[in-house]
């Protein structure tokens, strides 16, 4: 009796393919003994153009619309990175820090609308910012080596059984399992790795990898290891405005200050820098991956699986900076600077007479991100027709500061030797040029130190998910198999901040406080030696780089500030807000912001898979739905606010007892997700698809968070935000439409519509409230009072004022250099309730994104090959610069295209790679309602490789090797926001394969 075969469904067919099994044909097992199995010699096909074959089958066989990356060869990922892998394939673009690919967009939907999954499990993710509590459920590349990856899989379209959460994409990660590929197979690569950019650290650094995996006792028993260690030292050279303001020119002598230019008009406005900066940055990476699987096969029947993933990535950095800060109210003269025209006047070359500071700056910043998951998997074929598969995960993801100062620390010292500066913003990286006051030279015996802010963040992702599937595969009909499961996840964060942070950026202390060997003159040219030096003043004059700015140490500028500043050596409060370790700078974990939220959802799917031919053409039908319900609890902390402390002109902070209570909210919804895929294979050539579906993402978690939380408070206003755990998902309606060519072996071209209907977008009201009974110090009896004897709105005077007549609601820090009091006013029970601008999140909007994807792939018999692909994207949701009002966009929209030309053949693999993307928005600022716009930007990269012999293959790669640099702008391109040069970075390296 002939025993009956199990025929596997096209996505197992892809699966092996990407995992490296050999397609053999399909014999039954009166036509192939277990002996002749044995005997037959298995040829492993590898480098570039067996990649694409793999990639493009699956594409092919897949149901929807379906990209994929595969391995070249154990150990060896088409780049280093994941993320720049990814942008190779049509409609995937990525966002860049410290010159790797980090997180990635998907037809113009960003980071936080993306799903990324390992081997099909859905994974947490975590991350930092520098000066607020991150809120992002966006996933990190740059946490993952390659190495250890055997392909990915872009899932474009609505799929029943995938988890949901990525409207734009969901991004399965593959690695291997030993079963899959039975036998001893093992690889270890070292790696050379060159930044030439570093100025401190190593300039050559290394990177190891490896992999192991072998099968016993008849190929019922497999094990696999892999590993990889990577050091990174690396610079950054970054020209920063961190803030543009518009004024507005009604009456013509404007905001705060004087426009002395005739040639504008009542109704314009212009645009303002608020600082301008050069920061030199140094980092020192470290990257750890590792995995371990272990598989056993009991019987043909029963496949079991247990593995382990762990990643750790360490990034420190050091920053020395130069800047100066813009007077508000300082008058604007025409004659000296160059503005663009029409009805908003942005500056071409900026000149400034006011606002004599200039600042030299440090800054320390550590951060750890680590990341594990234990896993288990169980595949049961019950019956010669039904499959099971059941897999859960527990699974986490951790970011924290790894430095007693915090995840991000940063220090001034100043002096007031600025006699005007001019800024030319032609030039990608502009030129800052400076004249100083007579007798004046910025040197270190005239410094004097400022503020200080030390933040401490921490971000906890937990995630366990458990997941039951099947499959029943009928014999004959037009059916040939349905598919079922049922899911459930569990989704844990806690997101934390406190910052500890000296508000004397007016000066503390004196020149003699200050030791002139703690700096370390530099030169801002040599720096910035492959960027201009030179620029033009409005009057056409050549104006040069101030060439001047200090090497100095955060650890040992914050000492010896501690030995004088800090309250333990002044006999003064101590205030746990300013100095936790009160004698000395440091943080601690007493957060000033902790947010936890919990999210359930369970799932149940089912999709219905037919195959009949219409006129002789076959015709693949999958039909589908994914139901899901989702409850979400929220929490946060909100502190015991005692009051308001006035603490320079205008810099306020809040005081509270250090005790602190857990408000809590929550919210449910539910979503019916259908799907529905044809494929119709015209010849065996050509084949068209059409694709519909519904796929959702949650909101991102700062808008579901539970609470209050207080921002920034200035005189005369004060803002603060809540969240809303109530919020319903985006729900994205979508529509594929392909037509895809396969002319030749690994050769195809393809092109495709979509189109994506998406509603619930989250918009944001503001409402006035008094919060926590806070009071103002700058309103209210007292200081009427002090303006009327003062006889001025001056609040240098008016504070002078209350420290001689209030000194019992004061609290008096020293004397600055110029001789003013220094200090905290206290908010007391005569002041007036602060009005707060409180920002609430709910659904608004609704948007449409549609575009195009054209893809071509072809590969020479002379080894030579080009591989093309070009995306363009339009929404009804694109930002206007030329609207100052609030207006809804969506940020990351954006055409793309990718350039590979390659060669592979004789043992020679050699792949050039040019990729590009057009302007995008980043977000907007919701405060100025000014746009943070990331300027259009290309790359070119290389890699290239000889196999020596069958088993040792050397290689050389290469990234970014034009050297370009990145930039963002506000509502112009001359109006700056930062540029960054990151510089060229080479490897070189051996890869043992046996």
């Amino acid at each position: 009796m002939i025993q009956k075969t199990f025929t596997k469904t096209r996505i197992a067919t892809s699966l092996s393919l990407i995992l490296g099994a050999t397609a053999l044909p399909a014999l039954s097992a009166e036509e192939v003994s277990l002996k002749d199995k044995e005997n037959v010699e298995v040829i492993a096909v590898t480098g570039i153009r067996s990649s694409l074959v793999k990639a493009m089958d699956i594409k092919r066989s897949a149901q929807g619309v379906v990209d994929a990356i595969s391995s070249e060869d154990m150990g060896k990922f088409p780049d280093s990175n994941l993320a720049e892998s990814l942008q190779r394939i049509s409609g995937v673009s990525i966002d860049r820090s410290n010159g790797e690919g980090s997180k990635v967009t998907v037809r113009g939907l960003g980071p936080d609308f993306n799903l990324v999954t390992l081997n099909g499990r859905q994974m947490p993710s975590s991350n930092l910012e520098s000066t607020v509590i991150s809120n992002s459920r966006s996933f990190d590349f740059a946490n993952l080596a390659s190495e250890a990856v055997s392909g990915v899989e872009v899932y474009k379209t609505a799929k029943a059984e995938v988890s949901s959460g990525g409207i734009g994409a969901t991004i399965n990660i593959l690695t291997a399992r030993p079963l899959n590929t039975p036998g001893q197979k093992a690889s270890l690569g070292v790696k050379a790795v060159m930044d030439q950019s570093t100025d401190e650290g190593d300039s050559v650094t290394p990177e190891i990898s490896g992999l192991y995996s072998n099968t016993f006792a008849d190929d019922t028993i497999g094990f696999g290891i892999s590993f990889s260690h990577q050091e990174r030292n690396g610079a950054t050279k970054e020209a920063v405005v961190p803030q543009w303001h518009t004024q507005a020119i009604a009456p013509v002598d404007g905001w705060n200050g004087g426009i002395n230019n005739t040639d504008w008009e009542d109704g314009d406005t212009f645009n303002r820098p608020q600082q301008f900066r050069y920061n030199f940055t140094e980092f020192d990476r470290t990257r750890d991956n590792g995995q371990l699987v272990f598989q056993y096969a009991p019987s043909d029947r029963i496949t079991i699986t247990a593995d382990y993933t762990f990643s750790e990535q360490t990034v420190e950095s050091t920053s020395n900076g130069i800047g100066a800060w813009f007077w508000e109210g300082e008058t604007i003269d025409g004659s000296l600077n160059e503005f663009t025209t029409g009805t908003n006047h942005s500056p071409v070359v900026w000149h400034s007479g006011a606002g004599p500071d200039l600042s030299f700056s440090t800054s320390s910043d550590a951060s750890i991100n680590k990341n594990e998951s234990i896993g288990l998997n169980l595949e049961w074929q019950a019956t010669d027709n039904l499959r099971f598969e059941l897999d859960y995960h527990d699974s986490s993801a951790k970011s924290k500061a790894d430095s007693p100062y915090g995840n991000s620390s940063t220090m001034e010292y100043a002096v007031n030797s600025r006699q005007s500066t001019t800024i030319d913003f032609r030039p990608d990286f502009p030129v800052m040029s400076i004249s100083q006051l007579d007798g004046l030279t910025g040197s270190p015996a005239e410094l004097i130190t400022t503020g200080s802010s030390l933040r401490n963040s921490q971000f906890e992702n937990d995630l366990s998910q458990i997941q039951l599937r099947g499959q029943y595969v009928f014999d004959e009909g037009v059916i040939t198999s349905v598919d079922f499961g049922i899911s459930k996840t569990e989704n844990d964060i806690r997101a934390s901040i406190m910052t500890a942070q000296r508000d004397t950026w007016g000066g503390e202390g004196s020149v003699d406080d200050v030791t002139d060997s703690l700096f370390t003159p530099g030169s801002s040219s040599s720096q910035l030696d492959n960027l201009p030096s030179t620029g033009t003043n409005a009057a056409g004059e050549t104006i040069d780089l101030f060439d001047l700015f200090y090497n100095f140490s955060f650890v040992d500028a914050s000492n010896e500030v501690a030995s004088y500043a800090a309250p333990a050596n002044s006999n003064n409060e101590v205030s746990p807000g300013i100095w936790p370790c009160a004698d000395r700078f440091c943080v601690n974990d007493q957060w000033t912001t902790d947010e936890l939220i919990s999210e359930e959802y369970t799932a149940i799917y089912a999709q219905i898979n037919m195959e009949f031919e219409i006129a002789d053409m076959p015709l693949d039908i999958s039909a589908g739905f994914r139901y899901e319900e989702t409850d979400v609890k929220a929490s946060a902390m909100v502190p015991a606010y005692t009051g308001v402390d006035w603490v320079s002109n205008n810099e306020f902070a809040t005081v509270d007892t250090g005790e602190s209570a857990f408000t809590n909210f929550d919210g449910d919804y539910n979503n019916f997700l259908p799907n529905l895929d044809i494929s119709l294979e015209i010849d065996d050539d050509w084949v068209a698809r059409a694709s519909f579906g519904k796929t959702l993402s949650r909101p991102t978690y700062n808008n579901i968070r539970g609470g209050v939380g207080i921002g920034e408070i200035r005189q005369g206003f004060a803002t603060a935000s809540s969240g809303d755990p109530g919020l319903i998902p985006f729900e994205s309606v979508n529509v594929d439409l392909s037509l895809e060519w396969y002319f030749d072996e690994g050769s195809y071209a393809s092109v495709g519509y979509f189109r994506k209907d998406i509603e619930n977008f989250i918009g944001t009201t503001k409402n006035k409230s008094e919060l926590f009974g806070l009071r103002s110090p700058t309103s209210g009896p007292r200081f009427d009072e002090a303006m009327a004897a003062v006889g001025s709105s001056d609040n240098t005077a008016i504070r002078q004022y209350i420290f001689d007549n209030y000194p019992e609601s004061s609290t008096i820090t020293g004397v600055d250099a110029s001789g003013t009091t220094t200090g905290q006013i206290h908010s007391v029970a005569e002041d007036e309730l602060i009005q707060f601008d409180v920002t609430v999140p709910f659904n608004e909007r609704d948007a449409t994104i549609d575009g195009f994807e054209i893809a071509f792939q072809h590969a020479l018999e002379s080894g030579f090959g080009i591989q093309a692909n070009l995306t363009f994207v339009d929404s009804d949701a694109e930002y206007d610069p030329t609207v100052f009002d609030s207006q809804f966009a969506l940020p990351g929209l954006s055409d793309t295209a990718n350039l590979v030309a390659f060669y592979d053949k004789n043992g020679i693999q050699v792949r050039i790679a040019y990729n590009w993307r057009d302007e995008f928005l980043v977000k907007t600022d919701n405060n100025l309602n000014n746009p943070r716009i990331n300027e259009s930007y290309s790359q070119i990269d290389i890699n290239a490789s000889y196999n020596i012999n069958e088993d040792l293959v050397v290689f050389f790669e290469g990234i970014n090797i034009t050297d370009e640099t990145q930039r963002m702008y506000s509502r112009s391109r001359n109006e700056l926001l930062n540029a960054i040069q990151s510089g060229p970075r080479y490897n070189i390296g051996a890869r043992y394969t046996f």
